[in-house]
């Protein structure tokens, strides 16, 4: 159906065929591939577009924009080819064109001025030896002077070299010729050998002679110039020295060049050997040291392993001998004088002596600075008179006097007394507690850390498979041992503390094995605080071994962490016992007050806030003071205000005050109080007491910053208000409490008071109607404008989205008919290349049957 043409179409005023003649007209569109969209319905005032589609000439138009552009992306698909502009400056728009142009030209100036190839070295520069030029000597242009016949080649004369090469032809021809010419009688071949012979020989004879003349007109000038140089050496005048100009100084730069080329270069160090290459060279190294235990042990000597000749022959020169080890000996200066020879040979025995123990001696330096004591091992001094007999029994042969046989077996058995009593150079891991404590029991402190030492390097987890395990345990054993050094009577501290360095080390091995086995120590203690809770209703504090053990963990393990799989339960277990272990006697307070210097140790990094330990410093604080009715502070568990032990730390004898004197607590206290005297008990409570003010002084150190510090301090305050009232205290105690009351006025308030937030009254609800804008009808009514863009967009969002798929679904179906195009030709022209195969073999085949049947007709 057509649509009726309107009026003003058809009627075109005149000037319109004028316009239209000189331009091309627009062919009219085919009306089969014009698409009419029509609406169901007019709406009025809407302005209608695309109500006409021309599908064929758009699909046209993509197919035309696609070849231009996606096309040729495809078929570049696989190729790189950038043209990149090198040009100097090209891009730098900091500079002027002037200043490209001058680049320009000096790179191109140095580009011409520099090697064409760097293998030709008579490019630029000319070299030398010993002042000549090597292309001069390479000319060969130098005299042969040489008497010998070798040197002589090459100045041989045409006439001998025709007479031996030539086969003598050129030469009786030449003579001949003379001969014929002189008119005489022509000589024989032997004759003119002769007389070239004797040519020959007076030429040598005149150049030796010239040589000879030479050499001594060149020595008489020699001995002339000798002659008259005495002459020659007289002072120049002093004209002459003024006219020389004095030398120049150095430049600095030159002297510091010169300085440069003569200092001394890095020279290259070995690699650093692994963890298990030094481990298994220890290893090796005491091995060794064990079997040369054993075998002074045994009394076996040196000279039987080595190998004697059987028969030593009068003719024998020793050509086989040699030196065991090397005598030389360096040349070496000692306070400005050269050592002597004895002073090199006891350095060179007392490095010998202390070689063994060199090691031993290295590991068991301990980092608390005591190293006079760390230096003289027991194996040291084994190994140092083992030697040192050894020297004396080396010398006595060469004094000439011989020993007895009865007294080389009375020396034999000292060795051997010696080697027993050293201490073995290697040890089987324990395989229990009791193993390990028969290894160490019986033995000093230093040799108790050798055996641990040796234990660990002869059984290092780089060695073998099991080895891990073993030393996992020993971590364990040596725990255990050290809760039996705790609990002696009296503790031996000394050995203790010399260990924690051993566990430290073995901790660092094996973290995981260590802190199961701190676990396991401080499960048993709660438990048995827990049943002694159970079954008395109260429980005491534990033994000095369990207080070591909180010791060595806050050592072993780091105490800042906000949750720790070891220090956790340490914390918790140390504030067990500050709130639910009652103060009962002195031994008591020196528990408590070790658990309290601990916690300080432990949250000093965290700053954490222990409320345990506040109230436990104050309960201390008010047994040391006599009993009021009223009090200005509240006391916890386990301390009570009026009681049985109220009253513990107080001290009423004046005269025990006055002779107090301010000392640490010993830690040995804690095991237990032996029968003391008035007098000392009296110094043992003040003693508490001056340590429980210093860890209070500590306490408001470290909470300082906390909001709530007054608050914290309050109690501690009255309590020390009432000790600073106390006139009867020595001095010490007054200056401490006067301290730490300073230090707790000093500190400003952090906290603010509580303040209601400021805010703007609510107004009343008004009944006042709301106006909504209808800005459209239907669906969209009663929306606001931010609502009616948000959904323009999200139309207009998904309308772009579904048109991006359109087009990447074309452009994928675009490519797949080039790809099916480009296989259908490349199959098309395999058929046609097989085609004509095929045909050049068929015309091959007919001409070569052609050809057999006119055979067969002839």
């Amino acid at each position: 159906m057509g649509k009726a043409k309107s009026a003003g179409a058809r009627r075109k005023p005149p000037g319109a065929q004028a316009r239209t003649r000189g331009v091309k007209a627009k062919p009219n569109p085919n009306p089969f591939e014009v698409k009419v969209n029509r609406q169901k319905f007019q709406i009025l005032g809407r302005k209608t577009r695309h109500d006409v589609g021309l599908p064929g000439v758009s699909r046209a138009r993509a197919i035309k924009k696609r070849t231009q552009t996606l096309l040729k992306e495809y078929k570049e698909r696989d190729k790189s080819n950038v043209f990149r502009d090198k040009r100097f400056g090209e891009y730098n728009r900091s500079l002027t064109p002037e200043e490209k142009m001058t680049e320009r030209f000096a790179l191109e100036q140095q580009r011409h001025h520099e090697k064409k190839s760097i293998y030709n070295l008579n490019e630029d520069e000319e070299l030398t030896h010993y002042g000549q030029s090597l292309a001069d000597i390479e000319k060969l242009n130098d005299v042969l002077d040489s008497d010998s016949d070798t040197e002589e080649r090459g100045t041989l004369s045409a006439e001998l070299t025709a007479a031996h090469f030539g086969g003598g032809g050129g030469l009786l021809n030449k003579t001949a010729s003379q001969q014929s010419e002189e008119g005489d009688k022509a000589k024989s071949r032997k004759e003119l050998i002769e007389e070239l012979i004797a040519r020959s020989k007076q030429e040598k004879r005149e150049r030796q002679a010239q040589r000879e003349n030479a050499l001594e007109l060149t020595e008489k000038l020699d001995q002339d110039w000798k002659e008259i140089q005495t002459l020659l050496s007289h002072k120049t005048p002093k004209s002459e020295n003024k006219e020389k100009k004095e030398k120049p100084k150095p430049d600095p730069y030159d002297v510091m060049v010169r300085e440069l080329g003569f200092e001394m270069k890095a020279q290259p160090s070995n690699r650093m050997k692994t963890e298990e290459e030094l481990a298994r060279e220890e290893q090796e190294r005491l091995t060794k040291l064990e079997a040369e235990r054993l075998r002074r042990m045994f009394g076996k000597d040196e000279d039987e392993t080595m190998k004697k000749p059987k028969h030593v022959s009068a003719d024998d020169l020793s050509d086989g001998f040699i030196l065991d080890k090397d005598d030389r000996r360096l040349l070496s200066y000692k306070d400005g004088k050269m050592n002597t020879e004895e002073d090199v040979q006891e350095e060179g025995s007392r490095e010998a002596g202390g070689s063994e123990s060199e090691g031993e001696e290295e590991e068991e330096e301990d980092p608390s600075g005591e190293d006079t004591e760390q230096s003289d091992s027991p194996d040291g001094h084994s190994d140092l008179d083992s030697n040192a007999e050894s020297e004396e029994d080396g010398e006595s042969p060469e004094k000439g006097q011989l020993p007895a046989p009865g007294e080389r077996c009375s020396h034999g058995d000292q060795k051997a007394r010696v080697a027993r009593a050293e201490l073995p150079y290697t040890f089987t891991a324990p395989e229990s507690y009791e193993d390990l404590k028969s290894l160490l029991s019986g033995r000093s402190v230093k040799e108790q850390l050798l055996v641990v030492e040796r234990i660990q390097k002869c059984n290092h987890p780089s060695l073998a498979a099991g080895n891990k395990a073993k030393l996992e345990r020993l971590f364990g054993f040596l725990l255990e041992y050290v809760g039996d050094l705790a609990a002696r009577d009296p503790p031996d501290l000394r050995v203790i503390d010399k260990l924690v360095v051993q566990l430290y080390n073995l901790c660092q091995l094996f973290p995981e094995a260590a802190s199961d086995a701190m676990r396991f120590v401080f499960r048993d203690a709660m438990h048995e605080m827990e049943e002694m809770l159970e079954t008395k209703g109260r429980a005491a504090f534990p033994g000095l071994d369990v207080l070591i053990y909180l010791k060595i963990a806050g050592l072993l393990f780091p105490t800042s962490d906000f949750w720790h799989p070891v220090v956790t339960p340490a914390l918790v277990c140390m504030s067990q016992l500050l709130t639910k272990c009652p103060v009962l006697s002195l031994q008591d307070v020196v528990k408590g007050l070790f658990v309290c210097c601990l916690f300080l140790e432990y949250v000093s990094l965290s700053q954490r806030f222990v409320p345990e330990l506040i109230n436990f410093l104050l309960g201390i604080l008010h047994i040391a003071a006599p009993n009021k009715p009223t009090l200005g502070y509240t006391l916890v568990h386990p301390f009570r205000a009026l009681g049985k032990n109220s009253e513990l730390l107080l001290v009423s004898n004046r005269e025990d005050v006055a002779t107090w004197q301010r000392k640490s607590l010993p830690l040995h206290w804690a095991s237990g109080l032996k029968t003391l005297t008035a007098t000392e008990t009296n110094h043992a409570r003040l003693s508490c007491l001056a340590v429980c003010l210093a860890l209070v002084k500590r306490c408001m150190l470290l909470y300082s910053a906390l909001p709530s510090f007054q608050d914290i301090v309050q109690p501690l305050r009255a309590v020390l208000m009432e000790h600073l009232a106390d006139r009867g205290h020595p001095q010490d105690l007054q200056e401490l409490c006067q301290s730490a009351l300073a230090e707790a006025e000093n500190q400003k308030p952090h906290c603010r008071p509580l303040v209601c937030e400021k805010s703007r009254p609510v107004p009343l609800k008004l009944f006042t109607p709301r106006l909504v804008k209808v800005l459209e009808f239907g669906r969209k009514q009663g929306s606001t404008r931010e609502e009616q863009e948000r959904r323009r967009l999200i139309h207009k969002h998904r309308r772009e989205f579904k048109g991006a798929v359109r087009e990447i679904r074309k452009d994928n179906q675009f490519l797949a008919r080039m790809q099916l195009s480009e296989t259908m030709e490349r199959d098309a022209e395999r058929k046609r290349k097989v085609k004509q195969l095929l045909n050049s073999l068929a015309t091959q085949e007919g001409e070569w049957k052609a050809l057999k049947r006119k055979k067969f007709k002839k």
